[in-house]
């Protein structure tokens, strides 16, 4: 672990704490110990009072390492940092909510629906539409063995609880809280509460400044294109890329966990991770053991980096145990159910046992020097030596992978099955399925391995890691760009009126969109990488959780780019200039648009870039040019409606009023027979 920042507490100069501020970063605090006769209890929770009982000792039970896969290290004191995360169990009357909109989207866009089995539908039915539905728990936890103490120890955690997943932020956070806890106590949590209450809102996808006492963390946030939606669609997502073309910054993050350790978490799994790609892209459910809480934390946060810039909707887990509620629906799988959408970091092996079902089983990470476990000594399924050779290049990589004794160690383990597991810890994984994407070892050929010096190491594993995230950016980006036509925006053509309807974006049909691709192809990238039965591996995609909420959302943004560009049309527009060109019936209907746009401007104000006031005196007085421009008999007809009347004399207090009445005049009208 590196070396946590220095802080020092002076209570004079602290900053007093601004509860509403915090909430933007954090939810609460926790100091939890675990108590030999009570088991876990939460000593401290700062601020107080913002959680439920049931959320307190659901956060307790994971913030210790399981008993069983604890590691026996006889050091005096040993600190480790992992995340885990957790549905919040939120009293709300939308619990069907989530199925119904699904359908009405599938209806929307032609898509097949899935038969949903009814574990998948269970879980789904405790989900809530509040967009805080999950909470993250980032964990300090510290052992102390110490002979004199019931069974020769203790072990206490430090708990950052949040709705972002800023990873970012939390660890190196975590780094100085959790140190400074055991050094002063619970005055620790209140003074780093209001700190954090002084930072400005979070700025997704942006390098920030956090002042913390005398240190300042510098931190790059997730894009808002891989965050839950939180009150509608930022415009900032429009720089979600899904066109064929990486991004100019490559320090820009582009999805979840970007500051995750991909190289060193599937060190021994190299040439499996574009099967694993695969599988998370699908939406199939994967179980992640490991020997430790942080290995087994990162295995799962890089896994879900892999599919940036995509929206990931699979229902992850870094680090899951069995005393998580939806352990027993899990549990409860009967034969032939189908098992949900999930990605489950645990580290205990019973799950081997009680999970069987899952179809696809990843073990990863190596167990530590003093485990109760047998240390890993053989080769894993990708025949990488365990003390770690000087280089990772494409030949070693080969011979390996291709030698006599690397091929009966995969048939042993594949008949051995994942409960080897359950007596030696091996680098491996378990499935049936058949990958379309082959691996790219000219990226395998690139990597580097620094050997036993952990601090060229460390250095290693950055530039490794910058290689491979940047290969499966570009090659998720040019996965999905055939989608790319269905969000292309247009603006309105130089000289035209834009005081029209806009035309619609592209309707989507799967069966069409299979089709047309299945004729023109994915692109030169995707079939060079690809084996012939790319197009089952779209139909997957499209059948999958992730594909939904990835288009809806793509979709909801380019619909706002579109309005924002026609905005800006009608902001730059000489009114006179283009009533001049038009027919009577032309500036008749033009009448009509802009008293439309500007009662939405009134009634529901947008952003757009633009000023809402400004757009409203733009189109108010648009309007009036309009009204100027018609006939005499025309004229005394529109204002023979006094709401009308009273939205073109321009008062403020009359005009959201007439607003109102108009719409509400409009809706009778639309009603009522013809």
């Amino acid at each position: 672990m590196s070396q946590s920042p220095s802080f020092k507490v002076k209570e004079e100069l602290s900053p007093s704490l601004d509860p509403e501020s915090l909430q933007r970063w954090i939810v609460a605090l926790c100091a939890i110990r675990f108590d030999l006769e009570q088991g876990q209890l939460v000593e401290v929770c700062y601020p107080p009072g913002c959680l439920t009982h049931d959320e307190e000792l659901e956060i307790a039970y994971s913030s210790f390492p399981d008993s069983i896969s604890q590691q026996q290290n006889r050091s005096t004191i040993h600190d480790c940092i992992f995340f885990f995360r957790f549905r919040r169990h939120l009293k709300c009357q939308t619990s069907n909510a989530t199925h119904s909109k699904i359908t009405e989207v599938d209806k929307e866009f032609s898509l097949k629906s899935i038969d949903k089995n009814s574990v998948s539908k269970r879980l789904s039915s405790t989900s809530s539409g509040n967009v805080s539905k999950y909470m993250y728990g980032f964990v300090f936890n510290r052992q102390r063995h110490d002979e004199r103490l019931k069974r020769g120890g203790e072990q206490k955690s430090v708990v950052i609880l949040s709705h972002s997943p800023y990873s970012s932020v939390f660890r190196p956070l975590l780094q100085i809280v959790g140190p400074l806890y055991f050094d002063i106590g619970k005055i620790a949590l209140e003074h780093i509460a209001a700190y954090v209450s002084t930072w400005p809102a979070p700025v997704p996808g942006k390098l920030m400044d956090l002042p913390i006492g005398n240190t300042m963390l510098k931190v790059n946030l997730p894009p808002a294109h891989s965050l839950p939606m939180e009150n509608g669609v930022s415009l900032d997502e429009s720089a979600a890329p899904v066109a064929p073309f990486l991004p100019n910054n490559q320090y820009i993050p582009q999805g979840l966990f970007h500051d995750s350790d991909l190289f060193g978490a599937f060190r021994g799994l190299l040439l499996q991770l574009w099967l694993l790609w695969e599988l998370l892209l699908v939406g199939e459910p994967i179980l992640i053991i490991a020997p430790t809480p942080p290995q087994c934390c990162e295995a799962v946060a890089s896994l879900v980096s892999l599919v940036a810039p995509l929206l990931c909707s699979v229902d992850f887990r870094p680090y899951f145990t069995i005393h998580d509620p939806e352990f027993a629906c899990l549990n409860s799988i009967r034969e032939g159910e189908t098992f949900p959408p999930m990605v489950l970091g645990v580290t205990n092996i019973f799950f081997l046992k009680a999970l069987r079902k899952i179809p696809h089983i990843v073990s990863v990470g190596s167990p530590p020097p003093s485990s109760n476990r047998v240390p890993l000594s053989t080769r894993s399924s990708t025949g990488k030596v365990s003390n770690r050779p000087e280089s990772l290049g494409l030949q070693q990589l080969s011979l390996q992978k291709f030698s006599p004794s690397s091929l009966l160690n995969a048939i042993k383990l594949r008949r051995e099955g994942p409960l080897c597991l359950m007596t030696q810890h091996k680098e491996a994984i378990w499935t049936t399925y058949s990958a379309t994407t082959k691996p790219d070892t000219s990226i395998l050929n690139r990597l580097i391995d620094a050997g036993m010096s952990p601090r060229v190491e460390e250095s290693m594993s950055v530039v490794n890691n910058e290689i491979l995230r940047r290969h499966f950016l570009e090659l998720t980006i040019n996965f999905l760009a055939p989608f790319g036509l269905y969000f292309r925006t247009t603006a309105p053509l130089e000289g035209s009126s834009p005081y029209v309807d806009p035309p619609s974006l592209p309707p989507f049909n799967a069966d069409e969109f299979l089709a047309s691709l299945s004729a023109r192809g994915p692109g030169k990238f995707i079939l060079k990488r690809m084996k012939s039965n790319w197009l089952d591996f779209y139909r997957r995609f499209l059948n999958g959780p992730n594909f939904m909420p990835w288009f809806q959302r793509r979709h909801a943004v380019a619909e706002q780019e579109q309005d924002r560009l026609w905005r800006h049309a009608r902001m730059k527009t000489d009114i006179q200039h283009l009533i001049s060109k038009m027919s009577e019936l032309e500036v008749v209907d033009s009448f009509c648009v802009i008293e439309r746009l500007l009662l939405r401007e009134l009634l529901q104000p947008g952003n757009g870039g633009i000023d809402s006031t400004a757009t409203c005196h733009k189109l108010m007085g648009d309007l009036q040019a309009v009204f100027n421009a018609l006939t005499k008999d025309m004229q005394q007809l529109m204002i023979s409606n006094p709401q009308r009347a009273s939205l073109l004399q321009g008062s403020p207090e009359l005009t959201k009023l007439s607003a109102h009445s108009l719409v509400q005049a409009g809706d009778a009208s639309s009603t009522s027979p013809t």
